[in-house]
């Protein structure tokens, strides 16, 4: 499986040809009927600043170490992909009980913190995919939720899964299945976006989200890998947060401030995987400054694994590229309360 960090996307072409195609399938429709326009979201203060770490390859810092240097308390895992069939493994392979990924969580809750379990990313086989139905998906990221008794649950959803129709209408009616069966669970739906907000197709997600009824307590994007932008990477993903603001609030009927309180941005951490391409500390504290501002749902970034500095033939997927010291993205986002 080639190292998730490598999110590259060309959205401008395939993306946006098939999001059309589901927008114009879809415009005509009203936003979800029934819907609570100002329905509060249920994620608590703590759970709002989860920073993703990768257990999967490389030299990956024990959670637990993290917690004590940076106050951070919540993690989101990574990633829980197919076996080839509609069986969740971590990165597809690795069972989700009695191995290392069940021994770090537990050393996670008893230092008094928690996780969310992230599905997809960039790489590898796709359980929105490989399951062939909502029914079969859903009883696939049951069995994640079982496993840890987990009170939040992340799709991440990219590449091919985020680009077939088909696909994306089978990922929100499983997890409306999902929020049916786990009263109170909080769900998040990660995708990628342009810098001005979501592209047609995560538009399109967003709208079967709405008009499925899917209460979703935050669509959350991911603003980097843009491959041109203006101002700086800080002022860019503000921007994108507002086109995403718009689009939740469009679809779903929200006020402003419900709009703002069910987005979340998951960053990148120094270089990303385009060439000259830098978030930086500073980007990091103008993205807080409007979570704090606008109080939404969510606050991570890709990764605690890359949050310190190469060194010598350091390779670019355990570190960010910039000179900085050992965790200090992480200990900006652990500010951020919800």
């Amino acid at each position: 499986m080639r190292p998730p960090t490598k999110r590259l996307r060309n959205s401008a072409i395939g993306a946006a040809v098939t999001g059309l195609l589901g927008s114009l399938a879809m415009a005509a429709s009203p936003a979800v009927a029934g819907a609570a326009p100002d329905a509060a979201p249920k994620a608590p203060g703590a759970m709002a600043a989860a920073p993703y770490e990768y257990l999967g390859w490389g030299s990956p810092q024990k959670p637990t170490d993290v917690m004590a240097a940076t106050g951070v308390k919540w993690f989101t895992l990574a990633f829980i992909l197919s076996d080839g069939g509609c069986n969740p493994k971590w990165d597809g392979s690795r069972a989700l009980k009695g191995g290392s990924d069940e021994s770090a969580i537990k050393s996670i809750r008893a230092a008094g913190g928690d996780i969310v379990v992230s599905v997809g990313g960039w790489s590898g086989a796709k359980l929105g995919e490989k399951c062939s139905s909502a029914t079969a998906l859903a009883g696939a990221y049951q069995k994640v939720i079982d496993a840890y008794r987990l009170k939040a649950f992340d799709i991440d959803i990219e590449a091919s899964e985020f680009g077939n129709a088909t696909v994306r209408q089978r990922v929100v009616d499983a997890l409306k299945i999902v929020e049916q069966k786990n009263p109170g669970i909080v769900t998040y739906i990660t995708m990628g976006t342009t810098p001005s907000g979501p592209d047609a197709t995560g538009k399109d997600l967003i709208k079967r989200g709405a008009r499925s009824g899917l209460a979703a307590d935050a669509w959350v994007i991911m603003p980097f890998d843009f491959g041109g932008h203006s101002g700086t990477m800080g002022q860019a993903s503000v921007s994108a947060l507002e086109g995403l603001k718009s689009a939740v609030k469009s679809a779903y009927g929200y006020s402003d401030s419900a709009a703002y309180q069910h987005i979340g941005v998951s960053s990148m951490n120094g270089k990303t995987d385009v060439a000259g391409e830098t978030v930086t500390l500073n980007d990091f504290r103008t993205i807080l400054a409007y979570a704090q501002q606008h109080h939404i749902a969510r606050y991570a970034f890709w990764s605690v694994n890359r949050d310190r500095s190469c060194g010598s033939g350091g390779d670019a997927d355990a570190c960010s590229g910039v000179s900085q010291s050992p965790y200090a993205y992480t200990k900006i986002v652990a500010q951020y309360g919800g």
